[in-house]
């Protein structure tokens, strides 16, 4: 258990020491506001220049990773080329919850602040709504949108707190219902239409140019920031030092109160036993097959040595068990050694000894 608390250790530090951690994951945290303005046009039948209408827009959003976010994005639409006039200053307005990707963060990772230039996709569903007061208009007052866009973006200021952006994007409209009064003119929708489709006749193309301001987060910053564990903490590297130290000291220790309840089982003669004669080998748990680093430390016994094992095992199991399994892990030791040549005068599992015992092999080299 010990050993195991030694790697955890060391794992838990190489980890830290490694692995890259954004601080500011709280729900309020990356939240930004903008605003927006530009023009926009039916995709198809129209010529730019002379049918553009102006739009303003409003967008709140929020960036869960620096990757991946999403915002909520609202536009007002004026003027009604090459449509029918509707008699209102605001002709329609759309209001779409959209996806958003930091292409450049995605692809190319995230430095710990903004780039000074981004490119951003943004993709979603909406919902429009045509404003009409003369009834004229033979088209659906609220109509299913969808939108696509890609946002060039310009990072700026102290804390790379405002954006810049530029934004061409396409708008669809897709299935639409009427509440025109009785007697007015009125829109019928068959699934034989186009409006269900992505299709370029029931889209309207825009070029918007907007200005985001991003709240100040927890982490003090206005944007996700990056640390890397404990690397720049002097006091944590040497709390986990002092913890790997200790677990090093116990282990250090253990073979040697194995010893004492190992040696007595070992008769030589009145000889006294030193720990340099004794070779330890370890087990994985409930195993008694030997590994690399056990037959390493067995290939230092010269063969013709007369030596005598002693097999333990750790106290988690039932005494039958352990008293099995340190006789298995003494004979495969056994069995090892001779071999290689070496003499095995005797091979005995001797199940838990003391409290300590844990996994253990000793090997007594006359």
């Amino acid at each position: 258990m010990k050993r195991i608390m030694l790697w955890l250790a060391v794992a838990l530090m190489a980890t830290t020491a490694s692995a890259q951690t954004l601080v500011g994951s709280k729900f309020s945290d990356n939240v930004y506001i903008g605003f927006n303005g530009g023009v926009a046009t039916k995709a198809t039948g129209v010529k730019w220049m002379d049918n553009l209408n102006a739009n303003a827009g409003l967008r709140i959003g929020k960036w869960i990773t620096p990757s991946f976010g999403l915002a909520l994005d609202g536009t007002a639409y004026f003027g009604n080329k090459p449509w029918c006039s509707t008699g209102t200053a605001v002709r329609a307005s759309n209001v779409s919850l959209l996806g958003t990707v930091n292409f450049t963060n995605l692809f190319g990772g995230y430095p710990g602040e903004p780039r000074c230039f981004e490119v951003t996709g943004l993709y979603g569903l909406g919902w429009g709504r045509l404003y009409t007061s003369n009834h004229t208009c033979n088209e659906p007052v609220n109509k299913m949108t969808s939108k696509a866009g890609i946002d060039f973006t310009f990072n700026f200021g102290s804390d790379k707190q405002w954006q810049f952006y530029i934004e061409p994007s396409v708008t669809w409209a897709f299935l639409g219902s009427n509440s025109q009064p009785i007697g007015q003119p009125t829109y019928k929708l068959s699934w034989s239409d186009d409006q269900p489709r992505y299709n370029v006749n029931n889209a309207a193309v825009q070029l918007n140019a907007g200005l985001v301001y991003k709240f100040r987060n927890s982490n003090g910053s206005h944007n996700f920031k990056i640390f890397r564990g404990v690397v720049d903490n002097s006091d944590e590297i040497n709390r986990l030092n002092g913890i790997i130290n200790d677990l090093r000291a116990q282990l250090d220790q253990k073979p040697r109160e194995v010893v004492k309840e190992v040696v007595r089982e070992v008769q030589v003669g009145g000889k006294e036993v030193r720990v340099e004669n004794l070779v330890f080998v370890t087990f994985a748990q409930g195993k008694s097959l030997l590994t690399k680093e056990a037959m390493e430390a067995l290939n230092g016994v010269k063969p013709g040595s007369h030596v005598q094992i002693v097999g333990t095992a750790s106290p988690e199991g039932s005494p039958e068990l352990n008293q099995r399994l340190s006789q298995a892990r003494a004979d495969a030791v056994a069995a090892y050694l001779r071999d290689r040549g070496v003499i095995v005068d005797e091979a005995l599992g001797k199940g838990v000894q003391g409290n300590t015992s844990n996994r253990l092999a000793v090997i007594y080299v006359k």
